[in-house]
């Protein structure tokens, strides 16, 4: 399937999951907690409130690897004036955050820093059932944001 079909599909548009295409057009899904839904919001009030820019929750991304959905993703005021509201990205916006679920694998994980770093990210932010938080850069693991200097370590529940 192309995203656009997906978007446009009625039997797919209130499912309790999170929506993805692999590199062969094939839905993934991943069922949601109310944990996960918890962070999703205080992630995104916590950068809507510290920064300039814009705050997009369930970010859809065009990747070498299928559509990626972000749970979070900040976007700068240049990224949108010239991205807009195109679904889905060509490109990441400057952070990406995946809260990771009970069926997420390390290797999901790592390959969706990977995919989110090509496609432009600066940053890749995995935050983990219990609240924390590690970055990702194009360097490798980072003990700060470049954006955020006053990111916690974790987020509380």
């Amino acid at each position: 399937m192309q995203w656009s079909e997906v978007l446009q599909d009625n039997s797919l548009s209130n499912l309790p999951y999170k929506i993805e295409l692999n590199e062969y057009g094939q839905i993934l899904m991943s069922p949601a907690s109310n944990l996960h839904g918890f962070l999703q919001v205080e992630i995104a009030f916590f950068l809507r409130a510290k920064q300039s820019g814009k705050v997009i929750t369930e970010c859809s991304i065009n990747t070498p690897k299928g559509v990626k959905v972000a749970d979070v993703a900040w976007g700068s005021t240049n990224f949108f004036l010239k991205n807009g509201l195109e679904t889905p990205y060509q490109s990441a916006p400057e952070i990406c955050v995946e809260i990771v679920s009970p069926s997420n694998s390390q290797q999901e994980m790592t390959e969706k820093i990977s995919l989110y770093l090509q496609q432009g990210t600066k940053e890749v932010w995995i935050c983990q059932q219990k609240g924390e938080v590690t970055i990702y850069n194009s360097s490798g693991k980072s003990p700060v944001s470049k954006f955020f200097a006053n990111l916690p370590k974790k987020f509380e529940y």
